[in-house]
């Protein structure tokens, strides 16, 4: 007899649920998962192997259990001031929010984030057994300090989290919505800025903010800029006593030796892999100036990719475009899909095969 989760002894608050998943389609176009589709650079990708190469000498032992080296590496990537003791890294940034949750969330407690916005966080919240509370955005999925104040403080969350810029609408969210927020809590509140490297080159980093918050958290991720989404690196800068905090509730050896240096080995690297950021960017604002000429309404995006709005049915458009070859996402916002900048070649073939099913008008 085949069993089905209804026949498992599943804890009760997570019965009907669905995992996280994008689709996954052998096309030639896959625009769908905000991945830097650029391939890691030759030289980079040499100098990675050697690391690992010397690495698994040592792969019969435990990895470094503080990852000192890696976390030195991510001090200087980083800079205003942060220091080694104030870094903490996972297995991608998941890892590095569950362990957030973990942390200062759990049974009887609640986490706080303003929707739409990045949908693993009610699943995390869920699955370290806290309760999500979705507050609202401006129609153009902005916030200003006031609502964004008094929306917290009407919840009273243990854990805020703030997107920025924001998946998946791509909006910047200002320093000012950041204070706001945080005097406004009661708890730990998360900036996560996965997105961060593809805003404009003079646009403040939550960072900045760090100094005197003992309660902020500024998360980030290697997936995007640094094309190492495959690698699965995120990690976080905070005060020292959260990074305590977070020792307790991660699994042993958590980071494995292999994973160490080849972090390390990319972020050694940092100013050629961050060189294939301007070329991305350059294609996202590509793509939304031809969607507006092509009569469809893209939101701003300080992001990877575009939300677009003014698409009359999403799913036969997606279908549309599936059939074409091109995989973009249908984000479950009515009216509109998401398109990840890809290379001038993808770009062109997600353009292309638009144009070819017709005008928003």
């Amino acid at each position: 007899m085949t069993l089905s989760l209804n026949d498992l002894p599943l804890r009760d608050d997570l019965r009907g649920l669905t995992p996280y998943g994008a689709p996954q389609a052998p096309l030639p176009i896959a625009l769908n998962v905000n991945e830097n589709t650029h391939p890691v650079p030759d030289e980079v990708a040499s100098d990675i192997l050697d690391e690992i190469a010397v690495a698994i000498r040592d792969v019969n032992r435990y990895p470094d259990r503080e990852f000192t080296a890696l976390r030195e590496a991510f001090a200087e990537y980083l800079g205003h001031g942060v220091m080694p003791e104030q870094i903490w890294a996972g297995n991608g940034s998941n890892e590095v929010l569950q362990h957030i949750l973990q942390a200062f969330g759990g049974p009887g407690r609640t986490v706080f984030g303003f929707g739409p916005t990045y949908s693993m966080y009610p699943l995390i919240a869920q699955g370290t057994g806290a309760r999500w509370i979705a507050g609202t955005r401006q129609p153009d999925y902005t916030i200003t300090p006031e609502d964004a104040a008094e929306q917290v403080r009407a919840a009273d969350p243990d854990v805020v989290i703030l997107c920025t810029p924001n998946n998946p609408t791509g909006t910047p969210l200002s320093l000012e919505v950041v204070e706001a927020v945080y005097e406004a809590a009661r708890g730990i509140v998360i900036v996560d800025e996965a997105y961060q490297e593809f805003a404009p080159h003079d646009s403040a980093s939550a960072l900045t903010l760090l100094e005197g918050r003992q309660r902020l958290a500024v998360s980030r991720t290697m997936s995007k800029a640094f094309a190492f989404a495959g690698a699965r690196v995120g990690y976080l800068a905070a005060d020292p006593t959260i990074i305590d905090a977070l020792r307790l509730v991660r699994l042993p050896y958590h980071l494995s030796t292999l994973t160490q240096a080849a972090a390390v080995a990319a972020l050694r690297n940092s100013d050629v892999m961050l060189g294939m950021v301007d070329e991305i960017v350059e294609q996202r604002d590509r793509i939304t100036a031809t969607l507006e000429a092509l009569g469809y309404a893209p939101h701003e995006s300080w992001s990877n990719f575009v939300l677009f709005g003014g698409v009359t049915d999403p799913q036969s458009t997606w279908q549309q475009l599936y059939d074409r070859g091109v995989l973009v996402r249908d984000v479950g916002i009515p009216g509109h899909l998401r398109v990840s900048a890809g290379t001038e070649a993808e770009t062109t073939a997600f353009l292309d095969a638009l144009a070819s099913i017709g005008s928003a008008s």
